[in-house]
């Protein structure tokens, strides 16, 4: 059988049924925020397919029977765009998990016919909140059939990991990491409280940044000047070392001289006292020259 073009598909198979995607913005408010949430939970999933207010058509053929749920997920089913949902090109897999978000507009002749939809073609858990009462209720499948359950304070979806913490003022969903599902108002909230941590730690940052340069420019004068009274010392130590050989030739040569002196005084008939005199020593001197 040749499978139909896009084109085709269009014609055969309506991508809308005409009807607005909300009735008021409080329910836009909720199908935006389980719409995007769940998009989150999945994103590093490549074959997890979230949809709101998507055309699913089950049966091949029948254009006729279709239902656009406000937010629908389909594992097994790459992401991608949709004009809608078309179960037999999409390998025969229906959504799993499909949720509605009642306003007064839904009638219950209309709710029960959604509900058996989802019973016929295959949903696995079907979750209905209703906002304007706080409303909140679901249908599990079991055995083939949808069991409804309601006064359920917490619950995590088998399919989706998602937890539902429901109280008597309003329902809480939170992503498998335990992370609450945010509208745009809030993530913009977050976004700018992040933004003004960010900065602030940014500035601390900026201030010790600006503390330690101060420290290496101290610590590098430091050194700068170590280095350079280091250079004096040497300076100074070869200095000395020259004094220190000039004092000792002057006094070696002061040596040789009153040695020769004495020689010469020695010679001439003049004993240790008389020649300690002449040349101004101690007799201790001249005897000491005598000695050697």
């Amino acid at each position: 059988m040749k499978t139909p073009s896009a084109e085709e598909l269009r014609r055969i198979y309506p991508e809308s049924d005409g009807q607005p995607m909300a009735e008021n913005t409080l329910q836009l408010e909720w199908i935006v925020l389980l719409k995007w949430g769940l998009e989150a939970c999945f994103d590093e999933l490549y074959d997890v397919f979230v949809a709101a207010d998507l055309l699913w058509y089950p049966v091949e053929g029948h254009p006729e029977i279709n239902v656009a749920p406000d937010v629908m997920v389909a594992f097994g089913r790459p992401k991608g765009h949709r004009g809608s949902y078309i179960q037999f090109i999409e390998d025969n897999i229906p959504p799993q998990v499909v949720f509605e978000i009642i306003s007064s507009g839904n009638r219950k002749k209309e709710m029960d016919a959604k509900l058996a939809f989802y019973q016929q073609y295959g949903v696995e858990e079907y979750y209905l909140y209703n906002p304007h009462k706080n409303h909140f209720s679901f249908y599990l499948r079991k055995d083939g059939q949808l069991i409804h359950h309601n006064d359920v304070q917490e619950w995590v979806s088998p399919r989706l990991k998602v937890k539902f913490e429901w109280n008597p003022v309003s329902l809480n969903v939170f992503e498998p990491e335990g992370d609450p599902f945010l509208s745009y108002h809030e993530l913009k909230e977050f976004k700018k409280q992040a933004i003004g941590e960010f900065q602030k730690n940014w500035a601390f940052q900026a201030k010790d940044q600006r503390k330690l340069k101060e420290l290496v420019l101290e610590n590098k004068w430091a050194l700068e000047k170590i280095e350079v009274e280091s250079e004096k010392v040497k300076i100074a130590q070869v200095q000395l070392k020259t004094e220190q050989a000039k004092t000792e030739a002057a006094q070696e040569q002061i040596n040789t001289l009153h040695k020769n002196a004495i020689t010469a005084l020695q010679k001439a008939g003049l004993n240790p006292a008389q020649i300690a005199q002449s040349l101004g020593l101690s007799e201790a001197e001249v005897n000491l020259h005598f000695l050697k």
